[in-house]
């Protein structure tokens, strides 16, 4: 069998901080799950996202330490409208996330923005500008 790419996993600080913020952009989560060491969501497409605690990481590597300075793994959401957007960005900066790059045009033809998660991984927030869809 070939393998087939299913899942992205993250290994977060906090679990209940972690799902409050990938709420925030319409991931779902069971009930409960901001207690639990390992939590998955289904995405569009059949692809899972999956969070493990730090803890959970080191209960089979023992040694394991968190990665230092900047995420090296990147997440985007598809905000449907370049206001679409401007009102995730705002949202998620209102609730005190904390911004790396406010929304702007890109020249590449959409609207783009990145907002820090708990652990600070990059999650960028983009849309077609309306003259490029």
């Amino acid at each position: 069998m070939t393998p087939r790419f299913d899942l992205v996993g993250l290994v977060v600080s906090d679990m209940a901080a972690a799902l409050e913020f990938y709420r925030r952009l319409g991931l779902d989560f069971p009930a409960g799950s901001d207690r639990q060491p390992h939590v998955e969501a289904a995405l569009p497409g059949g692809l899972r996202i999956a969070f493990d605690t730090e803890e959970t990481i080191r209960s089979f590597v023992q040694d394991w330490e968190p990665p230092q300075g900047a995420g090296r793994i990147g997440l985007a959401f598809h905000c449907g409208t370049p206001e679409g957007v401007d009102a995730a960005y705002a949202e998620l900066t209102g609730a005190g996330y904390r911004s790396e790059l406010k929304p702007f045009d890109a020249e590449w033809g959409q609207r783009y923005a990145t907002v820090l998660d708990p652990d600070g991984n990059g999650v960028d927030l983009f849309a077609p500008l309306a003259s490029a869809q």
